[in-house]
């Protein structure tokens, strides 16, 4: 409030607004997209594991189709061969913009080990949950099969 006052400029609010207004259009897309995702990461050999609630193998499973109607489209996942094969996965990606910065219309993809938890020692991470080839993909608005698409030519560069 000391910078700004207690009111947005107009267009500032008028933005605000408009994003509220679509958001539950944006939200069930981001869902769907994030769920056909998670289901093909699950699938894939290359990864060892997929965390998603929506997806029925999640142990969170019954409570998110008890109390959601979607869950996100952040989805984290570890990729065989840790740091080396998740960072070479990440630079493989045309589609996906690498960023510290998740939930985007844009699909992103980070690396938690090496970017927002980077000044944790290996045993803080292993504390923390962190695996080193652990992948936070946020799935964006995009076509569903440019980002299949991306994923799988990805993927074709790792071990």
């Amino acid at each position: 409030m000391r910078d700004f006052g207690c009111y947005p400029a107009a267009h500032s609010a008028f933005l605000l607004n408009l994003g509220l207004e679509t958001l539950p259009v944006r939200m069930k897309q981001y869902c769907e997209n994030a769920l056909t995702v998670a289901k093909y990461l699950e699938s894939n050999d290359k990864v060892e594991s997929v965390m998603y609630p929506a997806l029925e193998s999640n142990e969170s499973y019954p409570l998110a189709k008890k109390y959601l109607k979607g869950c996100s489209g952040v989805i984290t996942f570890v990729i065989k061969g840790g740091k080396e094969n998740a960072v070479k996965f990440m630079d493989s990606l045309k589609l996906a913009s690498n960023e510290v910065h998740v939930a985007d219309i844009r699909t992103c993809v980070l690396h938690p080990a090496s970017e927002t938890h980077r000044q944790l020692t290996d045993e803080q991470l292993e504390a923390a949950g962190i695996n080193s080839g652990m992948v936070r993909f946020s799935v964006g608005l995009e076509d569903i099969n440019d980002i299949l698409d991306d994923l799988k030519q990805a993927f074709a560069n790792v071990k």
